[in-house]
């Protein structure tokens, strides 16, 4: 659906296995490309003799991303995955790949991450958790899957801003004026990336937060002022029929693909 709402997509190529195991273990990268069979990476992580060529996709949509300043319109999602496991219906972590990918082949030093998916992105935390090139800034609804992302929990380049079910664009924005763009701005990236998740929406089946079109559209535009370089990365999303319209909303501040 997402195809053919932006008839102008680029094909991905897939990322190498040098990107991959720059935030993941080769034992784990080894298990994906072992699977033969549909089977279950985790309790939430179905994977099948595709998976593997599909993640590296997914992760290579968010390297291009990055070169053009475009949004990877990519499955599987990636936040919830660790260095050693898969989780959260996420196999290789998009943006944590695209961040180092940006510091080691691009000569990118300091680089943000906005999470604003309706859940925690625990993954991309527990990577970055010690790097201080790195800063994680992530809105999310709390007490919520995966249990991370609690009021206190964060360092100096660790950023958690957990948002209470129902809440909607006045909250978000809110907490973007007060607590994610000053945190961002201090921060000076020299490229911000957004693991954009479409399932804060109003009526989305995993989630209980009132995000409309119209907030999506402000959070984008807010991004825009953050760092001259940013690029956008899908994560979660799951009514497939407002879907197009979220991303499209969120693209439409800059028209980007």
């Amino acid at each position: 659906m997402l195809q053919e709402a932006f008839p102008d997509w680029h094909e991905a190529r897939p990322a190498s296995e040098e990107a991959i195991l720059r935030c993941h273990s080769k034992p784990y990268l080894e298990l994906v490309r072992s699977v033969y069979a549909p089977t279950w990476l985790d309790g939430d992580t179905p994977a099948s003799e595709t998976s593997f060529e599909a993640a590296l996709l997914s992760a290579g949509a968010a390297l291009q991303a990055v070169a053009c300043q475009g949004f990877a319109l990519a499955r599987p999602p990636g936040h919830h995955a660790l260095r050693d496991q898969a989780m959260g219906f996420c196999i290789f972590n998009n943006a944590a790949v695209a961040a180092r990918h940006a510091q080691a082949e691009l000569g990118l030093g300091r680089v943000a991450i906005l999470d604003w998916d309706v859940h925690h992105g625990n993954g991309t935390q527990d990577l970055f958790w010690d790097d201080g090139s790195v800063l994680f800034v992530s809105l999310h609804q709390w007490p919520f899957y995966p249990g991370t992302g609690a009021p206190g929990e964060g360092n100096e380049t660790t950023v958690n801003v957990p948002l209470p079910a129902g809440s909607g664009d006045e909250e978000y924005v809110e907490a973007m004026e007060r607590i994610v763009e000053p945190a961002i701005g201090a921060f000076e990236p020299e490229l911000l990336l957004v693991s954009a998740g479409f399932d804060a929406a109003a009526g989305d089946p995993l989630a209980d937060m009132e995000l409309t079109e119209a907030g999506f559209r402000e959070l984008a535009r807010r991004v825009g002022s953050l760092s001259e370089r940013t690029a956008f990365i899908l994560e979660g999303g799951y009514n497939i029929a407002t879907l197009p319209t979220l991303v499209g909303a969120a693209l439409g501040v800059y028209g980007r693909h």
